[in-house]
């Protein structure tokens, strides 16, 4: 199964989000292990290193690169993504720029915290909890 994981599932286990921290981790482990392929955007990495800017050092932002090629496949942001999501006009731009690339690397699933946020995509959209208990089970 191939998964596009979106920054805010990321972001729940590097700042260690306590809410959301252990679906969001599971779905990490899930990836890490092999279970799913799971992808995540060139610009998803960009964004987690911008918002987490002071709280990283440069030399564990190569750190933070090589755990994550270690569960994660990087898809390239391609100018297709960029086109595509502008002609969507959605809100949140990059959202259109996850959907979109969902779509190019064929995801069968985004999985994320905000799926209604996703509404329009041609990939559906879940939550970590949804993931596991529809989807993974099955």
């Amino acid at each position: 199964m191939r998964l596009l994981i979106d920054s805010n599932i990321l972001l729940d286990v590097l700042m260690e989000r306590e809410e959301h921290y252990m679906p969001s981790y599971a779905v990490w482990k899930s990836c890490e292990k092999g279970y799913a392929d799971g992808y995540i955007s060139s610009l998803t990495f960009a964004n987690i290193v911008y918002i987490m800017r002071k709280q990283l050092r440069y030399d564990e932002i190569d750190t933070l690169m090589r755990n994550m090629k270690n569960a994660f496949h990087f898809a390239d942001l391609t100018m297709w993504e960029l086109e595509s999501a502008a002609k969507m006009k959605w809100r949140d731009f990059e959202d259109a720029i996850q959907a979109e690339t969902a779509s190019r690397i064929h995801a069968d699933y985004i999985i994320t915290r905000n799926a209604k946020d996703f509404a329009g995509s041609q990939v559906k959209a879940v939550t970590p909890e949804e993931y596991f208990s529809d989807v993974f089970k099955a």
